[in-house]
């Protein structure tokens, strides 16, 4: 039975997560989760609880697979070459949000006000995960390759807007169709064009990779 329990409970976070990351928190009504779970309101309160208990879930299900994923691009970051640690973090980053694209669709909601009343999701998940980066880009910063007159913060804040758009919603080509992550040409340009513009943004020597 447990089992049993354990997989209605997985089933309902999926589309859960799907629900909220296409319509927003406020958007999205515990009766729709219920009928694309196939599951009756009961059965959801059940398992999670109301919508605010499932949204916490869900965003705290999404900050686990992001930290993950940060921990493990910090631990294999080149520590004798710090201007290729910045890029190898962009891919990284880049990287796991094409993966998985609920993850910044999830926060772009918050971003324009979804769920409001709940307040503590970014003093909680993101700010740690910013602290980290800007940690261990330190020793680039103490070496003296950033521009002194470069924003490291906000070269930061400006990779994270970047990256959930264009995971988000693509970019539009000259017929005006949407290209998004899932096409590998407009993939490969955005990539380049954000390691470009970074390196440029932080006054980084020699060229970008």
């Amino acid at each position: 039975m447990a089992s049993a329990d354990g997989t209605q409970a997985d089933l309902i976070l999926k589309v859960a997560t799907q629900l909220f990351a296409a319509l927003g928190y406020d958007g999205t009504s515990t009766r729709q989760i219920a009928d694309a779970a196939g599951l009756n309101i009961a059965t959801v309160n059940y398992h999670v609880g109301g919508k605010r208990e499932l949204y916490l879930a869900v965003m705290a299900r999404a900050h686990l697979a992001e930290k993950a994923a940060l921990d493990a691009a910090l631990a294999r970051l080149p520590g004798d070459d710090p201007v290729a640690a910045i890029h190898r973090l962009i891919d990284d980053y880049l990287g796991f949000c094409v993966d998985n694209p609920e993850v910044p669709a999830l926060w772009m909601h918050r971003w324009l006000s979804d769920a409001r009343d709940i307040t503590e999701l970014e003093r909680e998940y993101v700010q740690p995960l910013v602290t980290a980066v800007g940690a261990a880009l330190r020793p680039t910063v103490e070496s003296g390759l950033i521009d002194e007159q470069a924003d490291l913060e906000y070269t930061m804040w400006t990779v994270i807007w970047s990256v959930h758009g264009f995971a988000k919603g693509g970019v539009l080509d000259s017929d005006g169709r949407r290209r998004a992550a899932g096409d590998r040409a407009a993939l490969r340009r955005f990539r380049a064009h954000l390691h470009l513009s970074t390196h440029r943004a932080l006054g980084l020597p020699g060229d970008p990779p």
